[in-house]
């Protein structure tokens, strides 16, 4: 199992410590060293688990887990220097998945984010349905309005990312991010022709669902989401 750690933590030394771990376990790893720039890079890169320092600057890291987890639903497991009743129960409340007490051992963290991470992934909707179009991420088949469309893989990550992320404007990037993965070799203009592409196969009249925000990106449209 891997997939992109965004690691958020004041302590220059143990951020770096555990981004080693994460990287030698085949995960790829972002850090941030207080609340604002975790809060930053977390809307641009739509991280697949947050690990957060409760403690942090800036922006601290009860009020970063109520942010997150408003926006999305990317796990999150959270760092404190102090256990006490009182702290884990404000930390889960606030919408951790999990809760670590420092000082910890890198390697448990990282046992610990698998955990969380099968876990969310057993419980992830294997079928997405937005206005007409259904995707059936297991079979990797789509349907619009009932009628089944082909797409190429390239095409079915990418609705993926859209249909994940109703009317959210995503940058080029983030999609490149997020359906094609860090190392696609493309440029961000290279997802304009991907965009066109998907809008053809999906039939759609004018720029709808996916509409063109210009100077930022692209949103899928929904309706009655």
């Amino acid at each position: 199992m891997s997939g992109n750690v965004l690691i958020i933590e004041d302590n220059e030394r143990i951020a770096d410590w555990v981004r080693v771990y994460f990287e030698r376990a085949g995960f790829s790893a972002e850090v941030a060293h207080d609340g604002e720039s975790g809060l930053a890079l977390a809307r641009r890169l739509f991280p697949d688990l947050v690990i957060l320092d409760l403690m942090l600057p800036r922006l601290d890291g009860v009020e970063l887990c109520r942010i997150l987890r408003s926006e999305s639903d990317v796990p999150i497991i959270m760092l404190t220097a102090r256990e006490t009743p009182a702290e884990r129960i404000i930390g889960l409340e606030s919408g951790s998945d999990d809760y670590i007490v420092k000082p910890f051992d890198p390697e448990e963290v990282v046992a610990r984010a698998h955990a969380v991470l099968r876990r969310v992934r057993d419980r992830v909707q294997q079928v997405l349905t937005r206005g007409p179009i259904t995707l059936n991420e297991t079979t990797r088949s789509v349907t619009v309005d009932g009628e089944p469309v082909a797409l190429t893989q390239g095409q079915i990550a990418l609705l993926s990312t859209f249909m994940r992320h109703p009317n959210q404007v995503l940058t080029r990037y983030q999609l490149i991010c997020q359906a094609f993965g860090y190392d696609f070799d493309g440029y961000d203009r290279a997802i304009d022709s991907q965009v066109a592409r998907l809008r053809k196969k999906l039939g759609q009249d004018g720029s709808r669902p996916i509409e063109t925000v210009y100077g930022a990106g692209y949103r899928f449209v929904v309706e009655d989401d």
